[in-house]
């Protein structure tokens, strides 16, 4: 058994000019938002064998905020090829894993995040909030796939189930898409 699970960075601000899309950090939601996120992934008991993750200064800055809450720092693999991926070169990505790991926390970018969550869930209605990520997986949200497969390199469309899908404004109304 595989589980995968992804989260978007957090609301990055697009105030504060940068002279490269790579280095734009969070604005102050984004931060709550990461750190409400970590908390309740804390509360859960999500465990992780490894992270991996684009080295963007928002995903950076979103697992900083991540860990705060979490309390604990894991130290992620940088992976250049995730920064704004296709989910095919996500995929990739996930069939370089390790088999020896079994659950992996991948930080990255929409849409290849959550185009690589829709390629692999099955698309019927017995799974359960696909329509939620089909309307949108917004910053911050995080979504847990499982796999009963034993390498990684045996994931592919429509073999995963989506276990959780969770968005920071079902944390903290605050964090919702009206309190911008």
């Amino acid at each position: 058994m595989k589980t995968l699970t992804l989260l978007r960075h957090a609301k990055s601000g697009w105030d504060d000019p940068v002279a490269r899309d790579f280095d734009r950090a969070l604005n102050e939601r984004g931060k709550r938002g990461a750190s409400v996120v970590g908390a309740h992934m804390k509360s859960l008991d999500l465990q992780f064998d490894a992270v991996v993750s684009s080295p963007a200064v928002r995903c950076v800055d979103t697992l900083d905020g991540i860990w705060v809450g979490y309390g604990r720092t894991m130290h992620p693999k940088w992976d250049r090829r995730i920064y704004l991926a296709s989910c095919v070169t996500l995929l990739d990505v996930v069939h370089d894993l390790p088999d020896d790991i079994d659950r992996v926390l991948m930080c990255g970018h929409n849409p290849g995040l959550e185009d690589l969550i829709l390629m692999l869930i099955p698309d019927n209605p017995q799974e359960a909030r696909r329509d939620d990520v089909e309307e949108k997986f917004p910053t911050a949200s995080i979504a847990e796939l499982t796999f009963a497969v034993g390498h990684w390199f045996d994931i592919g469309s429509g073999k995963g189930h989506l276990t959780r899908f969770i968005r920071p404004r079902d944390l903290d109304a605050a964090l919702g898409p009206q309190n911008k």
